[in-house]
């Protein structure tokens, strides 16, 4: 890993400026939600883990869940001088890791934490520029302040840039 690599935990989320890089490991359900700003070359990853704060009671945790995590992200982000208007993301992450023979939406949650990650991303004007979202692997992302670039890595799986 470069010196400037900054991990971003579980149910995280970090903002640096170039030439900094973040990294999350382990995506399985969850979604690397990254955000950058090719103008000031601020960038921000979060790693959520479920879809809505409202249905959760203790929900304390921002970077937890994509309705407060996506929002929060910005905040930081345009704290180290980036602007809304110029962020763009893009989304990993959101696999069904396990196979159930059920139809109940609870079991869903890769696809659940995918379209509320979509959703959200709307309703805050940042348009989504790359997904690699899905299947039934586990991915590790690298977003690079510098040029915006997102790895993806998953074992079995060709390294891919979003």
């Amino acid at each position: 890993m470069p010196g400037n690599m900054i991990v971003v935990g579980m149910a995280d989320l970090k903002a640096t400026k170039s030439p900094g890089v973040l990294t999350t490991l382990g995506l399985g359900s969850c979604i690397g939600i990254a955000l950058y700003d090719p103008v000031t070359k601020v960038a921000g990853l979060a790693h959520i883990m479920l879809p809505d704060s409202t249905a959760i009671h203790n929900n304390s945790n921002h970077a937890k869940f994509a309705d407060t995590a996506i929002v929060k992200l910005i905040s930081q982000m345009e704290m180290l001088g980036a602007m809304k208007r110029n962020l763009k993301a893009k989304i990993a992450g959101g696999a069904q890791m396990f196979a159930f023979n059920s139809t109940n939406d609870n079991l869903r949650v890769g696809d659940r934490n995918t379209e509320a990650t979509k959703r959200i991303l709307r309703e805050c004007g940042i348009p989504l520029i790359a997904s690699e979202t899905g299947a039934n692997f586990g991915r590790t992302v690298e977003l690079y302040s510098e040029d915006g670039k997102f790895l993806i890595k998953a074992i079995g799986q060709q390294i891919r840039t979003l």
